[in-house]
């Protein structure tokens, strides 16, 4: 492995960890190592800086405090809320759902045997608005849309969303992983939610959701221990809980000067695809300013990432959950795109900590490697 910094641009499979919030955090774990359910007071001291992680959400979202339970990744966040909202009382077991989701929770829709329908979207990325308007008056049943792509960046229409939902009294579920702490987000639109610690700088083992207490119900990822106020059992993972506190106040605090640079990063980017005759995907629709999803003019993909990443350069394929398998991103194709075009996409995505000069680097190499492979 070359030791020469990577310059990074795959923020949206994780961001990375920011290094005085995880020294601070692991210090803090090596002195005060007790277990949060023990019933010593240094047990009750650590139950108390997580309770402390908990207000502070409430106070963010405006939900109460005791919906916020913590869990060790983002799928299984998901995983929870599907389970709670959908083992609630009068709950129908069917619900309508994005083509944009993240893999987890279609796992988790298939794992808990939920039915579910796709809903129709456009090629600028967003639901189709009209359609769930008229499968709602027909059979209304809660909705699951992500607020921002994986892959795309799309930013939903979710107060509309929500507006539709609650004219027929049903709930509104939604996957924040990438919208959380990257754009401004008024939380009381969504009934219930989730995100992740390492999608933020928090380093990985924490996520968050935040369920839907109106909803009765006795659903637990884990059965066990009466840990996070009964709803998942498992001793809390201290270090990663405190971390997701640190990086959203971190985060929040820089966040306008932050997505003004990343936007003049995007443009700069985009501009540059746009010369050696990339396709934006939905270039005019309204994305997050990190996050750029483009079809090449080249078959030879794999390619050109082996010569970024010859040079440091890190970009993707797509969502991490599959960027492996090389497979045609559901995504493009819900949205109309042809299977040989969707295997010619490939995501960059900045966060906090990319630079100028990394941009202007990408720029020259991925310009440099097209016209080599042309």
């Amino acid at each position: 492995m070359s030791s020469k910094p990577v310059k990074y641009f795959d923020y949206n499979a994780t961001h990375p960890p920011f290094p005085e919030i995880l020294d601070k955090n692991l210090k803090n774990y090596f002195q005060f190592y007790f277990n949060p359910s023990g019933a010593s007071r240094f047990s009750l001291d650590r139950q108390s800086a997580i309770e402390d992680v908990r207000t502070f959400l409430s106070n963010l979202t405006k939900k109460p405090k005791k919906s916020f339970v913590f869990c060790s990744t983002g799928t299984e966040a998901n995983q929870l809320m599907l389970g709670y909202v959908f083992n609630g009382k009068q709950s129908k077991n069917a619900c309508y759902v994005s083509p944009f989701e993240h893999s987890s929770i279609y796992g988790a829709l298939d794992t808990l045997k939920i039915e579910y329908k796709i809903l129709k979207c456009n090629k600028e990325g967003y639901i189709d608005l009209d359609f769930l308007n008229s499968q709602m008056n027909s059979n209304p049943l809660p909705v699951i849309v992500l607020l921002a792509g994986n892959e795309t960046g799309v930013v939903q229409p979710y107060k509309e969303i929500s507006e539709i939902c609650r004219n027929r009294e049903v709930p509104f579920l939604s996957d924040l992983m990438q919208a959380f702490c990257k754009i401004p987000i008024d939380f009381s639109f969504f009934d219930s939610f989730t995100f992740s610690g390492h999608k933020i700088g928090g380093g990985m083992g924490g996520a968050v959701v935040c369920l839907p207490l109106e909803i009765k119900s006795d659903y637990k990822t884990f059965k066990g221990g009466n840990q996070e106020n009964n709803f998942r059992a498992g001793t809390e993972n201290t270090p990663s809980i405190l971390s997701i506190k640190d990086a959203s106040v971190l985060q929040l605090s820089t966040l306008e000067e932050k997505n003004l640079r990343l936007q003049k990063y995007k443009s700069s980017i985009e501009n540059n695809l746009l010369k050696i005759g990339g396709t934006i995907i939905a270039e005019k629709s309204n994305r997050l300013p990190s996050t750029t999803f483009v079809i090449l003019p080249s078959e030879d993909i794999d390619f050109i990432l082996m010569g970024l990443e010859e040079k440091d350069i890190i970009v993707s394929t797509g969502s991490s959950c599959k960027s492996r398998a090389r497979e045609a991103s559901p995504s493009l194709l819900s949205m109309g795109y042809s299977r040989e075009e969707a295997l010619r996409a490939i995501r960059i995505s900045t966060g906090y900590f990319t630079t100028l000069d990394e941009v202007e680097d990408l720029n020259f190499e991925l310009t440099k490697l097209l016209i080599n492979f042309r």
